[in-house]
C-alpha cells in the first residue's frame, strides 16, 4: 500500500483571490511583510494494487484531482 499526498495549487498567473483575501488579512493583522500568497490544496490517500503509484496518482490528477488548464500539482508517493 502507498501512502499518497497530491498538492494542487493555481499556477503562476492565474489570479489567486484566496490567497490575496489571505495576504491582506495577515497584513491587517500585523504581518506586512507578507506577500504573494497563494492557498492550494492537499489531498492525501492510501492506494493499494497499483504497480507504479505515481503514474496512477499522474492519471487521477489529469482525470479529476487537478484543473490543468489552471493548476500545477506535486505529487508525494511514500
Amino acid at each position: 500500500m502507498a501512502k499518497v499526498k497530491v498538492h494542487v495549487f493555481l499556477k503562476p498567473g492565474v489570479l489567486d483571490v484566496q490567497g490575496k483575501a489571505v495576504e491582506g488579512a495577515l497584513q491587517g493583522l500585523g504581518w506586512p511583510g507578507v506577500s504573494n500568497a497563494r492557498v492550494g490544496k492537499l489531498i492525501e490517500f492510501d492506494l493499494e494494487g497499483a504497480e507504479d503509484p505515481a503514474a496512477e496518482t499522474k492519471r487521477m490528477c489529469e482525470t479529476l484531482l487537478a484543473n490543468t488548464v489552471i493548476e500545477s500539482y506535486r505529487i508525494e508517493v511514500e
